[in-house]
């Protein structure tokens, strides 16, 4: 027993005791191993589903390069004439013959077949390493079809999976030596033939798997290890099935797809063009996604790591790349690893969006710190924790972070500060209000989509909350210099990535709902036409008082971001006079083009498109959604902004498909503009009640786009259903339903 004292782990009896730790170890092993084949399995499955499409795509690249090059491949040294002769004018059939085909050309000779073979094998391999598998949502097929189905295993079992298979890996990784020397501690025989040594060692291993199998039992591996196998070894989608999950949430489906093809983005492009000891330090921070509900793209992951491991930073991602979700994976981290506290500070118009993304991403709790409960709220959350989330404007009439005493708060783990361009003007309220927290907090995260480089005495003012230091090296000459030289100089402070750099398949469609809350002025004109039972005022209420819109008001914030990044954008709305608001409240904001609706003759339809496609940058055009929604190519256009959601979901469906489209070379980002506790609060929710798997067969049929009315729900139902539950709600009296479609 004295050698068991002194085993590692603790003392183990010899004999039955033993043989139960080993008994552990190896259903623990056992696990551990099914996890990482049926991993295995899923991915084999993937990459032979993969295979064909990317076969083809090198075919297509290989016949457009002209066989001449396989020259350059030898250095001269291959002679190509009768090749040529032949007819052979591109690589392709080259690549696609076999030896003894070639051979058998007049004037090929052994040594030219075998070389000639080489070189262009060695430029398809080439090819493979660059060419991006596209999956068209609009025209599937039987091979991408495939491809979704075996893809959409992965993306089920979700971030667990990661987890799943890094644990398994190391789980197995310390079993393959603790097993083999523990075993011999499960008989007295066996230890009875071993020396003093032997049974030392097998004493020491057997206490060492006790240890090694209750630590993973304490954490939950076993159950971790057993549901990714459940989720891998889950019976395949129906084609329906897997293509409405890849329509919610295709960034998923590319992000795994690009991980396990290995067709990345140029990593110094994905970087940032980040300095290489800038990013050397980003590698070596570690991202625990324990708290995170969602999967992140490499490039996010990056974005993440470089906010944690430079602690006071401006991420300045184009629009469209998720610099919300990064920086709730930051948080996530920080929970993590103990943290309680983080604050989140943000426009008015996008506060529902971030208290929704935190609860939809991340395990984290969200406090919306806002209205007449605030000061409430944010006792609340300084007594439980969770992520404040409050605006610039109510910002400063929080107790000041340094008067604290009675109630001592450890300072925010991080401060988040959204369209950091807001506090641009050090001498404005907000921007003093972020001062004095920003010198609080440790960890501040600043998010912007408008390009620095192009602002230098703004980015000049952001660095300056951050790191102080970094100022005096910022030199307008960076930016003349091309945004490259600006970003590396910027480096320790600065991280921005492109669309072109990061996406490197069909973008995808990035669909995000802004729910916004009723102005004082826009609740009047909602109940009005509640209690006047007018079901089409009702949907257009939010835009009666302009002034003080708030759906406006976010969708001027949005249309000032994509004039920011140069990006074109089609605003739809089902109302002509909501339209007529939005080209006055746009007033003087560059290219505005239209309203394009139902009464404008096609020419001029077609001569309004054609001048939004070739307006140099930024441009906005306006179409009544019937009207622009059929038979016109928006591709143009980047940013789609539904004024409101529609009583006919394939008139939203049409409309998107005329911007997100083959040929579409950014990324297509729609926003949906709604309204809480509203008549598009209760549309959304009957819409959403209707199978997903008949919309699936339905959209796609040539039924649905020719007919619209054969697969949407009765108008007339809808409204009056409506009507009467917002009546109910407000406790207003109605006389009926008047104005539905």
């Amino acid at each position: 027993m004295a050698e068991g004292e002194r085993a590692a782990g603790g003392p183990v009896a010899v004999g039955r005791k033993a043989r139960e730790v080993v008994a552990r170890g190896e259903r623990l092993g056992g696990l551990a191993r099914n996890v990482l084949a049926d991993h295995a399995r899923a991915l084999d499955q993937v990459r032979a589903a993969l295979a064909p499409l990317l076969a083809e795509l090198v075919a297509q690249e290989l016949e457009g390069i002209p066989v001449s090059r396989l020259k350059d491949v030898t250095e001269g040294r291959l002679r190509l004439g009768a090749l040529e002769s032949a007819g052979f004018g591109s690589v392709r059939p080259v690549f696609e013959a076999s030896r003894y085909e070639l051979r058998q050309i007049p004037g090929v000779g052994a040594q030219t077949a075998d070389q000639a073979l080489a070189a262009a094998r060695q430029i398809a391999r080439a090819l493979e390493e660059t060419v991006s598998v596209r999956i068209d949502i609009d025209h599937p097929e039987p091979r991408t079809t495939a491809l979704v189905i075996a893809l959409r295993r992965i993306v089920e079992a979700g971030p667990d999976l990661r987890r799943a298979v890094d644990a398994a890996q190391g789980v197995q990784r310390q079993l393959a030596a603790l097993l083999p020397a523990a075993r011999p501690a499960g008989g007295r025989l066996r230890m009875a033939l071993l020396g003093r040594a032997g049974r030392e060692s097998a004493l020491a291993a057997a206490g060492e798997l006790r240890s090694l199998v209750a630590d993973a039992v304490s954490k939950g591996v076993p159950m971790l290890l057993t549901q990714a196998s459940t989720d891998l070894l889950r019976e395949s989608s129906s084609d329906a099935e897997a293509w409405v999950d890849f329509e919610l949430r295709s960034a998923e489906y590319y992000s795994q797809l690009a991980e396990i093809a290995g067709s990345a983005p140029d990593v110094e492009a994905s970087e940032g063009f980040l300095p290489a000891e800038v990013a050397d330090r980003v590698h070596a921070q570690g991202l625990d996604d324990t708290h995170r509900r969602v999967s992140l793209r490499g490039y996010q992951s990056f974005g993440a790591r470089f906010a944690l491991a430079q602690r006071r930073v401006v991420l300045g991602d184009e629009m469209g790349l998720g610099k919300t979700i990064q920086a709730i994976a930051v948080l996530a981290h920080l929970a993590a690893d103990g943290h309680r506290h983080f604050l989140v500070v943000c426009p008015a118009s996008v506060l529902i969006n971030w208290t929704r993304e935190i609860g939809s991403r991340s395990t984290l709790r969200a406090v919306p710190v806002h209205g007449p409960d605030r000061l409430d709220a944010y006792a609340e959350w300084r007594e439980r924790g969770g992520v404040a989330v409050t605006t610039f404007d109510v910002l400063h009439t929080l107790p000041d972070p340094k008067k604290a005493e009675q109630h001592p708060l450890d300072a925010p783990a991080a401060l988040v500060v959204d369209e950091a361009h807001y506090v641009k003007n050090p001498e404005a309220r907000r921007s003093r209000a972020v001062a004095r927290w920003t010198n609080r907090c440790e960890r501040v995260l600043f998010l912007t989509g408008t390009p620095m480089e192009n602002r230098v005495e703004e980015f000049r003012t952001l660095v300056r909350y951050l790191q102080p230091d970094l100022v005096p090296k910022i030199q307008g000459s960076d930016a003349v210099a091309g945004p490259h030289t600006f970003r590396r100089s910027v480096a320790p402070a600065y991280l921005r990535r492109n669309q072109q750099d990061v996406l490197t398949e069909l973008p995808a469609l990035v669909q995000v709902d802004e729910w916004e809350e009723f102005s004082a002025a826009d609740e009047d004109a909602y109940r009005e036409a509640v209690a006047a039972g007018n079901f089409m005022a009702m949907r257009r209420a939010a835009y009666v008082h302009a002034e003080k819109s708030a759906k406006l008001q976010r969708l001027r914030e949005l249309v000032t971001e994509a004039a920011a990044n140069e990006l074109k954008v089609v605003v739809f709305s089902y109302f002509r006079d909501v339209l007529a608001t939005v080209q006055r409240a746009l007033g003087d904001a560059g290219v505005v083009l239209g309203p394009l609706a139902g009464g404008v003759p096609a020419v001029r339809r077609q001569q309004l498109v054609d001048e939004f496609a070739d307006a140099a940058g930024h441009a906005v055009l306006l179409c009544q959604i019937e009207a622009g929604g059929i038979g016109l190519n928006l591709q143009a256009a980047s940013v789609v902004i539904l004024c409101e959601p529609q009583v006919k979901p394939t008139l939203e469906h049409q409309a998107v498909a005329r911007a997100h489209r083959m040929g579409q070379v950014r990324s297509v980002q729609v926003h949906r503009l709604l309204a809480t506790d509203s008549v598009d609060d209760r549309l959304l929710r009957i819409l959403e009640s209707k199978a997903r798997l008949f919309d699936a067969y339905a959209r796609r049929s040539d039924v649905a786009e020719a007919s619209p009315d054969a697969v949407d729900v009765s108008d007339g139902a809808v409204a009056r259903r409506i009507v009467e539950e917002e009546q109910e709600r407000l406790a207003l009296a109605g006389g009926g339903v008047s104005g539905a479609p």
